[in-house]
Parts: C-alpha cells; sequence; structure tokens
C-alpha cells in the first residue's frame, strides 16, 4: 500500500484514511499492509483507518521478515514457527509474498498456504510460468500488487515527471522509457475504443484473469490483443534494480540441506 513509502513522500495522513473509508464504502474487502512500509508506520495508518467498526468489514493481511535467501533457515523451518502461532490463535493464516513455485510447494506441505501475493500486470506477467499454476494446483488465493505496472498504466511516460530523484525502478529509465512509453500509447487507444481510462483497461484485464473495471468487458480477442502489447520481449527493464533480489533469483533449500548452528 504506496500511502507510506515507495511512491514519493508519505502522502497526509488525513487524505489517506479518507481513501481507506472511501473503498471500505465502495465494496474493497482487503487490505494489504507491511511493516517495512513506512517502516511501521502504514500499519499504524490503517489501525486509525478501521478504528469505529470498521475492521469487522474487511480482511487485513500484513507481511513482516523481509530477507534475502541466503539458505538458512528453511521456508519449512519459517512456516513451522507461524503454523504454531496459528495453532496458538495468534494469527488466521499463513502467505508467501514473491516466492517461487517450488518455495511455495515447500512451505504449503508444512502447513496450507492461504495466499501468495506477486507482482501481475500487463507487462509483468513471468508469475504466469510456474508460480501462478503452481498456486492454482494447491487451491492457494493470488494477490496481484501492482496491477497497474507501478502506476505506469494510469499516465505512461508522464507518471515520470512526478518520481522523486530516489526512484530506481529501471523500467523508468531514460534508457528504457521510451521503447516502455509505446507499449501505454497502445493500451491508451484501445481503452479510447472501449470508452474508458488506461487504468479500468489495465484492470480489466487482471479481474478477467476494481471498482471502474468491473464495467469494463474485454472479448477474448481484446484480451489477446492487449497481453501481444507487453510480450517479454517488448518490456524493457527488469522489475528491481540488480541490488534487490526477487524469488526469480533465490531459491530457499530443501530441510534435508539445512544444519542449525
Amino acid at each position: 500500500m504506496g500511502m507510506s513509502s515507495f511512491y514519493g513522500p508519505p502522502k497526509p495522513e488525513p487524505d489517506m484514511i479518507e481513501l481507506i473509508h472511501h473503498a471500505v464504502a465502495a465494496g474493497v474487502t482487503f487490505l494489504d499492509t507491511s511493516d517495512m512500509y513506512g517502516p511501521h508506520t502504514n500499519e499504524l495508518l490503517i489501525g486509525k483507518a478501521l478504528q469505529g467498526g470498521k475492521r469487522e468489514n474487511v480482511e487485513l493481511a500484513t507481511k513482516f521478515g523481509i530477507t534475502f535467501s541466503d539458505g538458512k533457515p528453511t521456508i519449512m523451518e519459517e512456516i513451522g514457527e507461524l503454523k504454531n502461532l496459528v495453532e496458538e490463535g495468534k494469527i488466521k493464516y499463513i502467505g508467501l509474498s514473491e516466492a517461487s513455485a517450488s518455495t511455495i510447494r515447500r512451505a504449503h506441505a508444512v502447513h496450507p498456504i492461504t495466499a501468495v501475493q506477486l507482482e501481475c500486470s500487463l507487462w509483468t506477467r513471468d508469475a504466469e510460468e510456474d508460480a501462478i499454476p503452481t498456486c492454482r494446483e494447491l487451491g492457494i488465493g493470488i494477490v496481484a500488487y501492482s496491477p497497474l505496472g507501478r502506476g505506469f498504466f494510469s499516465s505512461g511516460a508522464k507518471l515520470v515527471d512526478s518520481l522523486s530523484e530516489e526512484d530506481h525502478l529501471p523500467r523508468f529509465q531514460p534508457e528504457n522509457l521510451d521503447k516502455n512509453a509505446q507499449i501505454f500509447e497502445r493500451v491508451n487507444a484501445m481503452a479510447a475504443r472501449k470508452g474508458c481510462t488506461p487504468s479500468q483497461l489495465a484492470l480489466a484485464w487482471n479481474f478477467n484473469q476494481n471498482v471502474g473495471a468491473l464495467a469494463v468487458k474485454l472479448t477474448p480477442e481484446e484480451m489477446d490483443e492487449l497481453e501481444s502489447y507487453a510480450v517479454a520481449g517488448e518490456v524493457q527493464g527488469e522489475r528491481y534494480p540488480q541490488i534487490l533480489a526477487t524469488w526469480q533469483d533465490f531459491e530457499t533449500p530443501p530441510l534435508s540441506s539445512w544444519k542449525s548452528e
């Protein structure tokens, strides 16, 4: 939830509380946060926003313990500890974020995994290869984050004008932006034909696979056309800078390979 970090300076708290109230009133029932958003300030913000009986209207998920995989402890050890918390009644469900297919399977073997958070949008579809089919097979829900391509499908290359100098996402760098802007223009042209915004069209693609996007109906032919705009070879730049690891780069080892110190 980019109200407290990652997407420019933190937004005014009263405005963000009003936005959360608006989302819940419009039918949003799932809110996702993390202790690293802020850090910690986003969890506090949501706590304030859900006072007065609103907490009962939503499912609330948080993430913690972000780490780079170094081979210890294994995911099975970590899920084993979380399983204990479920059995003690301290948490309801267990989920994963940015996990590979093999990690999902190892975790699910210890305790049922309820949901996996993965980046999924028109221009980020690599999870379709392994992670999403694995979740479908095991009956695990998908929490798709950044469905607007980190805001790209709301305004295209113009988004760069509002980015801070600290923004280093590869797809928004000058060497990649001109090529990626062509993808937005194609999406924008289809949105004009459909009588909707590019944002609504991008969300409608995710939904067929949010509130204003529900009115946008896509035919199978239009789905194919949209997907052709951002095939793997067309999108320039990685999702994250090289210094940041993702599930694509690291695997958690099997339990048999790990020895405690």
